[in-house]
């Protein structure tokens, strides 16, 4: 075996080895959210449960919050698929609407969102970072549906872009995640009438 041949086995191992590092602090940091919350976790409380040295942690992010907010936006911003452009905006809205249900009810999701948003709320930083990787894309992906409905004729040139964006996201976040109520897809088609209806109403 070659020299080069011997490097690149060792790198091979070492991504390896740093993957499954990564893996292993990613699941103690998603327990410890769960488990402790926001506030009282710490970077040494996951590093303990990961089993690793402090430094792997703070090799990877600065901080917690910063951790937190990537590890969020890993699981649940990377995943979103295409914005839905089917044509239509009833169908647009419908594709859209189970893209976000299906990742609200994500049961790691479920059992972190409400602690986290409550410490975003009184943590300029957290709901930055948050904001940033998990809110912005979703408003991105409502408002080009809305500007696409808009360019047909289909929603009127005056519609407000940031209520309609509301319209799309915060009803059905806050069945979802607040009161965790049923969102079926006979829900969903009776949600995706009502803030069809709603957006043609919603101008300046």
């Amino acid at each position: 075996m070659t020299v080069q041949e011997k490097k690149g086995r060792s790198a091979t191992g070492g991504a390896v080895l740093r993957q499954q590092v990564t893996e292993a602090i990613t699941d103690a940091a998603f327990a410890e959210l769960a488990e402790a919350g926001y506030a009282r976790m710490s970077m040494e409380s996951v590093a303990r449960r990961a089993g690793v040295g402090k430094a792997a942690l703070y090799r990877r992010w600065p901080s917690k919050q910063a951790m937190v907010t990537e590890l969020v936006r890993s699981k649940v911003t990377d995943a979103l698929p295409p914005t839905p452009a089917t044509g239509a905006l009833h169908t647009d809205l419908r594709e859209l609407l189970a893209t976000f249900r299906d990742q609200l009810a994500h049961p790691l999701l479920a059992r972190i969102a409400a602690g986290l948003l409550a410490e975003a709320s009184h943590d300029g930083a957290l709901a930055e970072g948050l904001y940033t990787g998990v809110t912005a894309p979703r408003r991105a992906a409502a408002r080009a549906i809305l500007q696409g409905a808009m360019d047909r004729g289909e929603l009127p040139p005056a519609l407000d872009l940031d209520l309609g964006t509301d319209l799309l996201i915060a009803p059905l976040a806050f069945r979802v995640l607040v009161i965790q109520g049923l969102s079926d897809d006979e829900y969903l088609e009776t949600l995706t009438n009502a803030i069809e209806a709603a957006l043609k109403a919603a101008v300046r």
